[in-house]
């Protein structure tokens, strides 16, 4: 057996949030930091409890120039924290991810496995790939920019009832929120690449993935994660019933050509509102603004994914 001073020639930061999505990241730590000993890494771990300033954005800063990779076991939030630190350090070390939230809507868009014996042999061994990421003002998002009508959602869902119900606990908060979404309507104008539109919307999104909070949005099968661009969907807001049916049944069928629905891929996008308005990031809250600016930043993160 070679010595531990040939065994780990790199360092992975480990960092596990086991309050994420169904409450179970965490119980592989020991399977993981042993996978990555023998894969030549000195891991070091950390859990996630921002009560005790345990945070992403407190740890990762002083390991910077010290990494080989760090392993995020979480959910699609903590993951984003994640991201959004290495994009702030100057020698970016490789990404890789063990989903443990409710919906994985990332992992899904990457081939990540969801179970969870899979995901750790991918996180540890798996192969490179080099993925875009958007930039909302002065925030990272690894896969939506959401606002509008059950936008909210994701962030607002209580963790105990996530943790309990997993992907259903989404279903419950949607249908308490539907009365009051189903009227919401937010005055924009849009600019992005060469498209101006200006009108009142239920919903908009830049994304990188094919699913948010586990559900399809009009997008095919050709998403690519490292093209350059991202889908823009906008949906504009009924003004009564008939009108909202026909948007339901175009977001049904996937019908692109709908006089309701925006959708093109864009590698940039301005959003300028007349009010405050919410966003989700990656769902997370990710802000009010009246002034969103919102471009791709092409293949900016690598991170281990199963053989494409």
């Amino acid at each position: 057996m070679p010595g531990i001073e040939n065994m780990c020639k790199k360092r992975a930061l480990v960092l596990i949030n086991k309050t994420s999505g169904t409450g179970k990241a965490g119980n592989e730590t020991l399977d993981i930091a042993t996978k990555l000993a023998l894969a030549g890494y000195e891991p070091v771990v950390y859990p996630i409890l921002p009560e005790s300033n345990l945070t992403s954005e407190e740890i990762i800063p002083k390991y910077d120039g010290t990494l080989d990779l760090i392993l995020c076991s979480g959910g699609d939030g903590t993951l984003n924290h994640v991201m959004n630190e290495i994009m702030k350090l100057e020698k970016k070390p490789i990404l890789s991810y063990v989903p443990s939230g409710s919906t994985n809507d990332f992992a899904k868009g990457l081939g990540i496995p969801s179970l969870k014996a899979k995901a750790i042999e991918v996180a540890t061994l798996g192969e490179p790939y080099t993925y875009d990421v958007g930039k909302m003002n002065d925030r990272y998002f690894n896969y939506v920019a959401a606002f509008g009508a059950f936008s909210k959602v994701s962030y607002a869902t209580d963790q105990e009832l996530k943790n309990v119900l997993g992907y259903a606990a989404y279903v419950l908060s949607a249908i308490a929120e539907l009365p009051q979404n189903i009227g919401y309507s937010c005055h924009m104008k849009i600019e992005a690449d060469d498209l101006v539109e200006e009108g009142d919307f239920l919903f908009g999104a830049v994304s990188n993935s094919a699913s948010v909070a586990g559900m399809t949005l009009l997008a095919d099968e050709d998403i690519k994660q490292d093209d350059g661009l991202m889908e823009l969907l906008l949906i504009k807001a009924p003004k009564n019933l008939a009108e909202f049916n026909a948007v339901i049944s175009a977001l049904a069928t996937k019908e692109p050509d709908n006089p309701y629905i925006i959708y093109k891929q864009v590698k940039k996008a301005k959003f300028i509102s007349d009010t405050d308005t919410e966003w989700t990031l990656d769902g997370e809250f990710g802000g009010a603004h009246r002034v969103t600016d919102i471009e791709v930043i092409n293949k900016a993160i690598t991170i281990l994914v199963g053989k494409k």
